[in-house]
């Protein structure tokens, strides 16, 4: 399928690695310019130069905090100031920590706040004024904001957030031409994954591969995902092959969620 994003520009938020760096690199494998950014400029450009070198895409590296407003501003200028405009925005950002709700202080709540929800908004605010009609926004969000997830908290209450600004912005932005969606991840295996299930083995007392192996019992398809089939996915969502997309929620999760 051809998805039309060949020299579209692409904001690609948290996309050192993980499931930000499956998305842009299937945007550059598609002929996209991938503007990245993540809170390490080195790894940020590490991975930029790896995407070059691979594919042959022209790439934007930027260190980036996407709970500071500052940063977010410059990442989305330089962007503007390289290429003029902005075809598309992967809404991304590293997730809060886990907890039960009964550890968990205000400033971790607010914490989560400033990463998850208030970047999302600062990030489409930013890059609108650069987008036309045929625009895409895309974030990641997870399958907490569906079925709550054991000790995300944090997680589980920004994220559905994101995904009820989503809704919102699906039809304010309608009218301009510009598409909205949401991407859920099921199992996709990343050091946020791991890191997760590290934490779950602890708590519980058990070994990881315990974690898990429960963990890939309850997915029908039998495996955890990859960031590239993940990449996949969120590239279609965001490319004008997925011209009558928009406003809804698209899982990535070999069949996880049961929720009809």
């Amino acid at each position: 399928m051809e998805l039309g994003l060949n020299n579209k520009v692409m904001l690609v938020a948290a996309s050192s690695k993980g499931l930000g760096f499956g998305i842009a690199r299937a945007l550059a494998q598609n002929g996209a310019k991938v503007s990245m950014c993540s809170r390490s400029g080195d790894d940020v450009e590490a991975a930029a130069k790896a995407l070059r070198d691979e594919t042959g895409a022209e790439t934007l590296a930027t260190a980036c905090d996407v709970s500071q407003p500052d940063d977010i501003q410059a990442w989305v200028a330089r962007t503007a100031d390289q290429w003029g405009v902005i075809h598309g925005l992967l809404v991304n950002a590293g997730g809060p920590p886990s907890g039960s709700f009964k550890s968990l202080t205000d400033a971790q709540w607010q914490a989560a706040f400033e990463l998850t929800l208030l970047s999302s908004i600062r990030m489409i605010r930013a890059a609108l004024p650069y987008m036309t009609e045929g625009g895409a926004i895309l974030a990641v969000t997870s399958s907490s904001i569906i079925q709550p997830i054991e000790a995300l908290a944090l997680s589980t209450v920004m994220r559905s957030g994101v995904a009820a600004l989503l809704k919102t912005l699906a039809e304010e932005l309608a009218p301009d031409g510009i598409r909205v969606n949401n991407i859920v991840p099921g199992r996709i295996q990343t050091d946020r994954i791991t890191q997760l299930d590290t934490n779950t083995a602890k708590r519980r007392g058990v070994p990881i591969e315990t974690v898990q192996a429960e963990s890939v019992s309850r997915i029908p398809l039998g495996r955890i995902g990859t960031i590239e089939e993940f990449g996949s996915v969120g590239a279609f969502l965001l490319s004008p092959a997925a011209s009558y997309v928009t406003g809804t929620t698209v899982r990535v999760d070999g069949g996880f969620v049961r929720s009809i």
